[in-house]
């Protein structure tokens, strides 16, 4: 019977304790402490009275929040373009992975790798701004081409239901080659043995990527779905709030915002963190469901 090994910090080694101080202490202060704030999502906080002692109010903030037809807009429109978002922004950077996986040139594969991962590095501050550039109604190159094709401007800020498009598609844009990169890893992976046995057997380029190339790297994409999937109501804030205006702020008001506005414009502290609770603990419900799905449909899951 072998003997197990169990590796042991010995007492003198300081140096050790010291290099984990830190990060520890990072998690402790600004992750572990800072969540007693949660009460006052159950609280009528008053700044003065501070968290302990304010009174209770039980789930008033909550009822309100989901009882108001704001509230319900607030959910359907981040329940929308996060899911749009899933649908539009998740398979592309497979896609791309793949597609780059088959260039032979290694000139004109870096050429898109760089392309494609670039647009990652811009601010969101820069990236709407070129965006309204882009769509503006008497400048844009966009609006400029439509009119040479014939037809007439449009005003892409200006129409509410243009804004999920312009959101996900930008995003889409600006993160699909960065978003890549995991999956070329894993394409690295692949057996040579069983591309060169579909080689010998005659299957075809596209044959080879359904039968050999995805079912090795199924697992990495099982995964980051799921986690995509928990980010669904993580909609950004900085993006969406820069993209908004008094025109478009029926589908571009999303929790994120609403929760700025409540506690930070309105001093509604209970009220937002309510809000921001809920999200939460929605975003977390729906990454348990689809780890647990994964784990019985395809006995791959997170935990």
């Amino acid at each position: 019977m072998k003997a197990q090994f169990k590796p042991r910090v010995p007492a003198g080694s300081w140096q050790f304790w010291l290099i984990i101080a830190f990060p520890l202490a990072y998690i402790l202060i600004f992750s572990y402490i800072p969540m007693t704030g949660m009460l006052m999502a159950f609280k009528d906080y008053s700044p003065r009275r501070g968290i302990w002692q304010s009174p209770w109010v039980g789930l008033k903030w909550f009822e309100q929040f989901l009882t108001t037809p704001s509230g319900l807009t607030v959910i359907g429109n981040t329940l929308r373009l996060g899911f749009y978002s899933l649908l539009a922004g998740f398979p592309i950077p497979i896609l791309l992975a793949i597609g780059l996986n088959e260039i032979r040139s290694l000139g004109f594969k870096k050429s898109v790798q760089m392309v494609t991962y670039a647009p990652y590095f811009i601010s969101v501050v820069v990236m709407v701004g070129m965006l309204m550039q882009i769509t503006d109604l008497r400048m844009g190159i966009l609006n400029r081409f439509i009119v040479l094709l014939g037809g007439r401007p449009v005003n892409f800020f200006g129409q509410a239901s243009i804004f999920p498009h312009l959101y996900v598609w930008s995003g889409v844009w600006q993160t699909m080659g960065y978003s890549s990169i995991i999956y070329i890893a894993a394409l690295s992976g692949v057996s040579k043995e069983l591309q060169e046995a579909a080689i010998v057997d005659g299957v075809s380029r596209v044959q080879r990527i359904w039968y050999v190339d995805l079912p090795t790297i199924r697992p990495t994409i099982i995964i980051l779905l799921i986690f995509n999937c928990g980010s669904i109501m993580s909609i950004g804030f900085e993006k969406v709030y820069l993209m908004q205006n008094s025109i478009n702020i029926s589908t571009a008001e999303v929790i994120s915002t609403f929760v700025y506005k409540v506690g930070l414009q309105n001093a509604n502290y209970s009220f937002s963190t309510a809000v921001g609770l809920f999200n939460s603990i929605v975003a977390f419900a729906l990454m348990m469901i689809v780890n647990q799905l994964s784990k019985k449909l395809t006995d791959t899951s997170v935990w």
